[in-house]
């Protein structure tokens, strides 16, 4: 697969990167500069991209925060491909007010799911994080069939693009429009892909850009197929000369491959090199291919197509625009360190020119700048700072239209033209300083050190021309140093760096390099000089491992010289012996080779008899496996007759590895043995099994019949021969069938004509019957053993392939398990035909290969796939085969996530607690069970925030634990567990209150403020703060009774009258404190006594006057305000008088109570009271008491808070 070369990210320039850790884990961050300076910092993420699983069609936002000073830049890549930013495909945003830098893709699309990257950049550093976006492809789109059945296949419009001749020419004929803009836009950057679906109204982005993933895919194949690298592709350029160029830097596999030009879908003949007849030429610089076209005109426009072996390899699309030069630029001298202007005017408006300075493109920068009128038609390229350098050619262009003229830098004085270059040198060698002044007539003066130098017998000083010189005949450690030459008061400096590297003697290496032969046994020795700065590090190797002096190893290494002895030398002591010396100025490195010679191994088996008859036995066998590093003279052989004890000599036979021995008799059996010679010794024998001349001996069976091909009226087989013939060669073979179910075996072929070759074609069949097949091979001695059977086979025409499975889709998955249904693939005769059986296979999304997952084939049209990895990701296909072999593979449209069909978040308990009392000091503990997939995230909030580490939080299956490990009072709250996946989210609250028994109430006091009442008030418990639902019991005993009953409960304030307290009976009060855990020890109040007036009764009859008691309504203890728990208890009073007694009535947002039977209302003694057993939301509002008589009216009134 042939790839533009890409380069790795650096650092930055000239800085070491250092990596840091971030608070945020998964972010990396690299620090370019060891210290930063004050106030100064690298980028780094606060809030980092989540990973998102969503399902096709819906919005998906990567979110992040970055931090950093300066502040960084964000960008964006994915590990597949590039980003391809454009409304309906991907965004980038950032958001000043929440300083949130966003990548959204408006409508998400199979083709979007990959690894994303999200870079921070400021000078000081970079933070990287990555990012997974899967996708979810759901249900049936009616919009996508639409697409489908609207867009051409891609591989359909590919077949249009490479139509070809014979020879891999295309068909000579204009392109259409709907193939040339394919063949744009596989050639062209990203960033032009929305100007040229503009220009050819192309409107589906997405669906372009997944056919052109095709495309390119397999032109990418095919490129391969000619082509091992591309480096550089550029689109075609005008140049300042009144040319264009198409440039192509590449690696052909083959470098004869042919290349063909089209414009247009129209062949362009070309010359090779530049040639004067054709305007259009090739030229190769290396691996780089310039297609050139010269004199331009209107008529070059067009698209332009390179093709190598009629592949396709680069097309660009050239323009010309209807523009010429009014006015063309003009030659400048400009003095050195002045600003030189060139200027033209165009005839029409073009919004940028071409420059090129000396045959390179120019661009804005600190040398150049380009300036453009308003109206587009003067255009100015501005020559900053002119130096001598800067003098050229300058060249603008304008569609095929160009003009050019020369800069001219003018220097005062002398100058150097060229200056001294630094020189590396080595110690004995030559070493040459050289410049070029602007005049011959200029003297000067050189330098070493600061220091002033004139010839010497090893240093010459001269001058030729322009050219002055220094040269060093040998190079020495003093002639190291900086060198000045200095001219008309100009300097140019340079250093010479003397070296002085390991270097072999030249004739001593020459000889090192011929190979040294010796005999096993003896020794061998490698010797070589040297010269260079010490120290230098010597090492031998033998065959890429390094020798140490040890065993049958001697290394000597003196000054100037080493010595490798090797003693005792075996066979495998033989190969590539090398020498190598290493200072701090390089390395250098010597091979010779080591050849020991021995004795060759015996030859070896197994046997091969090629001949085993009456009156000659002939055989074959292998050389040795090593002849000892020597070339093979003879193979020695001796005959023994089998039931004798002699050894008869037949001599050297030569060096073939066969021999046919004549002299022998029918019948009798023979054994040999074979010796092999060279020219240093004879090898120890081998000994051959025993041969039998001229008896009976049949061959073995043949390898089982093989059937090629299967038709109703002919069947043909082929077999492989016996390994053993019987010592005689093979005359042919009989073959005999069998119909299946059937015991008798018959000749296919006439008894009196055996059959030559190894295979036959079998006639004589009935079509639909079935049959097997077996053969036996026939020497000499006659027919020997049948093969094994060959596999039954019906005789009828080939079947079909079967094609593609339908309708193949999920209909269930789980964690581990994935469940598939398919539609049989349709009957199409001379086509395709049925299918007998289906297999499944799978491909994790990180591998190439396919697993199959049944290894026999199933007959039913679904399956359920085991041992899936949890969330991993899989591409799944289904394979339908028959007789004819497997069809082609039908894959799902989209990998498919190891996970449940998707189901909305719920809690499963059928009830579940809302309110905990926890103890302090002790554990709270709250379980939840749950349903969601795929596994959804599990939040736990307190009062709306996250939950501290103190709480544990255990998620397991379909279940959460959240622990409160020895609570405190200030761990109460409202918990709330959030669940949420890609279908939707579910929360539940509880509210857990950590709370103790209270502390007692401060001292009771006691009042009458009517009578026959006490009001009882008493300092609040130090609970009573940090505990809202603490409330207060008040029990009541007189001296009758001696019994403590209880007279109020759920008392949220801290006073409460007592009424019905009658004179003449003594009192006592008691008041707790009481919560959720229980009553506080009892606070006591003193004794309280109205006592009764026990007097002589006297009858006075006062005079009768007139006592008017009457008075209007007057409330003297008011409403106060209140603050109620839902579901708890509220108890209002107040105290009014007036005579008459009043008429009072209740109102909650001027609405009669009084009828009202959720309220308890009672007046007693003119105490009015309210009671709400269970306070509700609904209960919040504004209370009123309004008390009426006939001489007036009054009022209170207060308002409740009820508290969720």
């Amino acid at each position: 697969m042939s790839a533009k070369t890409t380069e790795a990210e650096p650092t930055a320039t000239g800085q070491a990167g250092i990596r840091k850790k971030s608070k945020v884990p998964g972010v990396m961050i690299t620090q370019f500069k060891e210290e930063l300076p004050e106030g100064k910092t690298t980028p780094d993420f606060t809030r980092k991209p989540i990973a998102l699983t969503i399902q096709e069609g819906k919005t998906a936002v990567f979110k992040a925060i970055v931090a950093g000073s300066p502040t960084p830049t964000m960008t964006w890549s994915r590990a597949n491909g590039e980003i391809f930013f454009h409304p309906d495909v991907c965004l980038q945003k950032y958001n000043e007010e929440s300083d949130e830098h966003t990548l959204e893709f408006p409508k998400v699309a199979p083709e979007d799911a990959d690894t994303y990257k999200c870079y921070a950049t400021n000078e000081y550093g970079r933070a990287i994080c990555t990012v997974v976006l899967n996708v979810i492809e759901m249900g049936f789109s009616r919009t996508k069939e639409l697409q489908k059945l609207q867009v051409e296949d891609p591989t359909d419009l590919r077949k249009k693009l490479k139509k070809r001749n014979s020879d891999g020419t295309r068909e000579q004929k204009p392109m259409e429009p709907n193939e040339k803009v394919w063949e744009i836009l596989l050639s062209a950057d990203k960033k032009d892909y929305e100007s040229i679906c503009a220009e050819y109204g192309v409107t589906d982005f997405r669906g372009m850009l997944k056919k052109l993933t095709e495309m390119k895919r397999e032109r990418e194949e095919e490129i391969a197929q000619f082509i091992t690298h591309i480096r550089t592709l550029k689109p075609i350029e005008v140049k300042g000369d009144d040319c264009a160029t198409i440039e192509l830097d590449m690696d052909l596999l083959d470098s004869g491959s042919k290349m063909y030009l089209y414009k247009d879908g129209v062949m362009v003949p070309f010359t090779k090199e530049d040639g004067e007849g054709m305007r259009h030429s090739l030229k190769q610089v290396g691996k780089k291919y310039i297609f050139t076209i010269k004199n331009l005109n209107k008529e070059d426009a067009g698209l332009y197509s390179v093709d190598v072996e009629g592949v396709n390899v680069f097309s660009t699309d050239f323009k010309v625009p209807e523009v010429d030069f009014a006015v063309k630029i003009k030659e400048v001298k400009a003095e050195e360190r002045e600003d030189a202007l060139f200027q033209c005017v165009l005839t029409a408006p073009i919004a940028e020119l071409k420059w090129y300075g000396k045959s390179t493109l120019l661009s804005n920068s600190e040398k150049h700048e380009i300036i453009v009128s308003e109206d587009k038609l003067i255009h100015k390229l501005l020559v900053k700072d002119c130096k001598p350098l800067d003098a050229g050619i300058y060249a603008a262009v304008a569609g095929i239209k160009s003009c050019n003229a020369w800069l001219i830098v003018e220097e005062p004085g002398v100058h150097f033209q060229a200056g001294l270059s630094d020189c590396k040198a080595i110690i004995g060698e030559a070493a040459v300083l050289e410049c070029k002044v602007s005049s011959e007539d200029c003297a000067g003066i050189w330098y070493k050190d600061g220091a002033e130098i004139q010839s010497s017998d090893n240093l010459t000083i001269s001058k030729e021309g322009c050219f002055h010189r220094l040269q060093i005949v040998k190079v020495t450690e003093e002639n190291a140093g900086k060198y000045k030459f200095e001219a008309d008061g100009r300097k140019t400096e340079a250093e010479i760096v003397a070296e002085d590297p390991p270097r072999f003697n030249a004739e001593e290496l020459e000889a090192f390099k011929t190979p040294v032969t010796v005999k096993k046994g003896h020794k061998a020795t490698f010797n070589l000089s040297f010269i260079g700065r010490e120290p230098i590090k010597v090492q031998w190797y033998r065959e890429g491992e390094e020798l140490s002096e040890e065993g049958n190893i001697k290394i000597e290494t003196s000054e100037g010289s080493s010595r490798l002895l090797t003693l005792k030398l075996q066979r495998k002591d033989s190969g590539e012996i090398k020498i190598k010396l290493k200072n701090e100025y390089g390395t250098v490195e010597a091979i010779s080779q080591l050849n020991v010679l021995d004795k060759p191994t015996p030859p070896m088996g197994p046997l091969e008899i090629v001949e085993a008859g009456s009156s000659a036995i002939e055989f074959k066998w292998r050389p040795p496996k090593d002849n000892g590093g020597c070339k093979i003279q003879n193979y020695i052989l001796e005959r023994q007759q089998i039931g004798r004890n002699t050894w008869k000599k037949v001599g050297p036979i030569g060096p073939e590895a066969k021999y046919r021995d004549s002299d022998v008799d029918h019948g009798r059996r023979y054994c040999y043995r074979i010796r092999v010679e060279t020219e240093i010794g004879i090898s120890e024998l081998m000994e051959t099994e025993d041969i039998q001349a001229g008896t009976k001996a049949y061959p073995g069976p043949p390898s089982a019949p093989k059937v090629v091909t299967a038709f109703k009226d002919c069947i043909s087989l082929t077999w492989s021969p016996p390994a053993d013939t019987g010592g005689t060669s093979i005359l042919g073979y009989n073959l005999e069938k069998r119909k299946k179910g059937s015991n008798l075996w018959g000749l296919v072929h006439p008894p009196n004509e055996i059959i030559k070759g190894k295979g036959f074609a079998v006639k004589d069949v009935v079509e639909g019957m079935e049959y097997e097949f077996r053969v036996a091979a026939i020497n000499d001695s006659g027919a020997g053993e049948f093969s094994s059977p060959s596999e039954f086979v019906f005789a009828r025409d080939p079947k079909k392939p079967p094609g593609k499975v339908l309708d193949l889709k999920v209909t269930d998955s789980s964690y581990t398990t994935l469940s598939l249904s398919w539609t049989a693939p349709k009957d199409i005769k001379e086509v395709a035909d049925e299918a007998k059986g289906y297999f499944v296979e799978i491909r994790p999304a990180e591998n190439t290969e396919w697993d199959r997952c049944n290894s026999n084939a199933t007959t039913m049209t679904s399956y359920t796939v085991k041992g899936m990895k949890s969330m991993a990701m899989y591409w799944v296909r289904v394979i339908a085969i028959n007789d004819g072999g497997e069809g082609e593979p039908q894959e799902l449209d989209n990998y498919i996530l190891a996970t449940p069909p998707p189901v909305r978040p719920r809690f499963t308990d059928a009830k579940i607690k809302s309110f905990m009392i926890v103890r302090a000091g002790n554990s709270a503990r709250f379980n939840i069970n749950f349903e969601a997939s795929p596994w959804p995230d599990v939040i736990w909030l307190k009062d709306g925030v996250p939950v501290s580490k103190k709480v544990t939080i255990s998620n397991a299956d379909r279940t959460s634990q959240l622990l409160i490990p020895a609570a405190e009072r200030s761990d109460t709250g409202i918990y709330t567990i959030v669940i949420k996946n890609i279908v939707g989210q579910e929360t539940f609250s509880v509210e857990i209150r950590v709370t103790d028994e209270p502390k007692p109430s401060g001292p009771v006091e006691l009042d009458e403020n009517v009578p026959g009442t006490v009001t009882i008030s008493w300092t609040p418990s130090p609970d009573e703060k940090r505990d809202d639902r603490l409330h207060y019991l008040v029990t009541k005993r007189d001296s009758v009774k001696r019994i403590w009953h209880t007279i109020g409960d759920r008392i949220f304030n801290n006073r409460f009258t007592a009424c019905n307290i009658m004179p003449g009976r003594e009192y006592q009060f008691r008041v707790y404190a009481k919560n959720d855990m229980g009553c506080s020890k009892p606070s006591e109040s003193t004794k309280w006594l109205i006592p009764a007036k026990k007097e002589k009764f006297t009858l006075i009859m006062p005079e009768s006057k007139a006592c008017d008691l009457q008075c209007p309504p007057k409330f003297f203890v008011p409403l106060k305000t209140h603050t109620a728990p839902q579901g708890y208890e509220c108890y209002m009073t107040c105290a009014v008088k007036g005579e008459p007694t009043p008429h009072v009535t209740w109102l909650r947002n001027n609405i009669s109570l009084n009828t009202n039977t959720n309220y308890f209302i009672s007046n007693t003694c003119g105490v009015c009271s309210l009671l709400i057993l269970r306070v509700g939301s609904k209960d919040t509002g504004e209370y009123k008491v309004i008390a009426e008589n006939t001489l007036g009216r009054d009022e209170s009134s207060t308002k409740l808070t009820v508290r969720e």
